[in-house]
Order: structure tokens, then C-alpha cells, then sequence
């Protein structure tokens, strides 16, 4: 019986604990939003970001806000003798931050580090062919993901694609929607949605339209969508996600369906920014 008593007395313990880091943590963003944006923030953003010019102003405000959550908790580390600074910072924050805007969120709660390269940077990789021979080689990445709370970015194509806003790629949304994917377990093309009945029609339609870009790839048929999110559904997923902010008329004219699944997912329409 005492055991007994113990056992409960942990369990309501450890339940307390983890409301009471919960209401902590919301209280200290709350905190950190009671803070005034800086004016040299908005100075980077004005000379790095031209997309934020193009944003309604409520929306301007709570990305505003949220690059203050987003570089308050995460951890920035430069590599290969790169020295972050505010401008790193802010211009990563408010990229990464625009997958936020509207939605019900925790920050990329898996995400712990942003660790930024000068430039493009060499990954040694492993493939295992259909006979389980294992090769190495290396690939030259601008930007990769990992399940264990990292992302990794090449700093000049982050800057090149924040200074370029509606060329369709950007290497900060592309890995952030990985992260939003990976909140759920590896990447799968199949991020958390709102509602269980969700998952059928995005099913449908994004396997319909990953299908179809395959087959434009194979055949070289011009396509809206860069040719590697026809890899697997968790790159077409990050390749819509890049078209969906930067390309927006285009894509609901030529994707009109994929563009409302997309659209009910980022709780935005990003059309009327532009």
C-alpha cells in the first residue's frame, strides 16, 4: 500500500513538473514578446528580407514577434570559422519564422541548434544498394535537417534566397519545413494537421501532384516545382512549401487544389502579399 502511495505521489510529482515548465516557458515568451524589437533588427530585416515590405502589417508584427521567441531559445553556431552575428540571426529567424505565422505553434519544439556554414558544405553519406552493399560518397549540400534537433545552412544561399523572394527556392523554408515534418517522426511528406480527417485529402492530392512531378522529371516536362521534390514526398513537401510563399499566383492557378491543402495548412494566403 505504501508503495503504492509513493508510485502516486512521483506520478502527480512528475505531472506538476511538466504543467508547471510548460506554463514557465510560456510565461517567458510572453516576456520576451513585452520586449521592444530592436531597431537594428529592423534595419537587417529592411536591407536582407524584402519579402517582410511585402507582408500585411498584422502579419509583419507576429513574425516580429516570433523572431524574438526563435532566436531567444535557439542555439546558433557558425562553422568553419563563421562568426554569428544579429544579422545571421534575424535573417534566418524571420525565414524560418514565416511557417509560423497563424498557426498554433511551439517553435520548432525538436529544433535545438542552427549551425551556419559560410558556404555550401560537403556531408559524407551512406547508401546501401538492393544487393545491402554499403557505399560512400560525398554530396556539396546548401542546407540539410536532422531528426535530432539540428538544422545546417550555407549562409550565402540563406542570404540568396532572402534577397531573392519570389525566384520559388529558398533553402531556410525548404529545411524548416522539414522540421515542421519531423515533428511527428521522419520526414514523410506528412506534417501534423489540424484534424485526423485532414490526412485523406492531403493524402490524395499530395501523392496525386508528387506522382505527376515525377513523371515531369522522368520526361523533363517544365514544371512549377524544382525537379528534386520528385525524390520522395518529404522533399516535395519542403519544394511545395518553397513554391507555396514565393510563387504563390502561379501555383494556385497551375495547382489550384494543391495550393488549398497548403493553404489550410500554413493558415495563410500568401497571393494577397504580393
Amino acid at each position: 500500500m505504501i508503495a503504492i502511495v509513493i508510485v502516486c505521489i512521483i506520478a502527480t510529482s512528475a505531472i506538476c513538473w511538466i504543467a508547471s515548465a510548460r506554463l514557465r516557458r510560456e510565461r517567458h515568451r510572453h516576456q520576451v514578446c513585452l520586449q521592444a524589437f530592436p531597431k537594428t533588427w529592423r534595419s537587417i530585416l529592411r536591407k536582407r528580407f524584402p519579402y517582410y515590405q511585402s507582408m500585411p502589417t498584422d502579419l509583419q508584427l507576429q513574425l516580429k514577434k516570433h523572431i524574438q521567441i526563435f532566436i531567444d531559445e535557439k542555439q546558433f553556431v557558425g562553422c568553419d570559422g563563421l562568426t554569428i552575428t544579429d544579422e545571421i540571426k534575424v535573417t534566418v529567424a524571420a525565414q524560418a519564422c514565416l511557417l509560423l505565422l497563424n498557426r498554433k505553434i511551439d517553435y520548432f519544439p525538436n529544433l535545438k541548434q542552427i549551425l551556419i556554414y559560410p558556404h555550401a558544405f560537403i556531408v559524407e553519406q551512406q547508401k546501401i544498394d538492393f544487393a545491402g552493399v554499403a557505399s560512400h560518397h560525398r554530396s556539396v549540400l546548401l542546407g540539410e535537417s536532422w531528426g535530432n534537433g539540428k538544422v545546417i545552412l550555407s549562409w550565402q544561399n540563406t542570404l540568396h534566397g532572402a534577397a531573392e523572394p519570389f525566384d520559388g527556392q529558398n533553402v531556410v523554408i525548404h529545411e524548416f519545413a522539414h522540421q515542421l515534418d519531423q515533428e511527428n517522426g521522419p520526414a514523410n511528406g506528412a506534417p501534423t494537421l489540424r484534424q485526423i480527417k485532414d490526412y485523406a485529402d492531403w493524402s490524395s492530392t499530395l501523392g496525386k501532384e508528387f506522382k505527376q512531378l515525377q513523371y515531369c522529371a522522368s520526361q523533363q516536362i517544365p514544371s512549377l516545382f524544382n525537379y528534386y521534390g520528385a525524390t520522395n514526398p518529404a522533399e516535395f513537401f519542403a519544394v511545395i512549401s518553397e513554391t507555396f510563399f514565393e510563387k504563390p499566383n502561379a501555383f494556385s492557378q497551375q495547382h489550384p487544389e494543391l495550393y488549398g491543402e497548403l493553404s489550410q495548412f500554413y493558415q495563410l494566403n500568401p497571393i494577397h502579399w504580393h
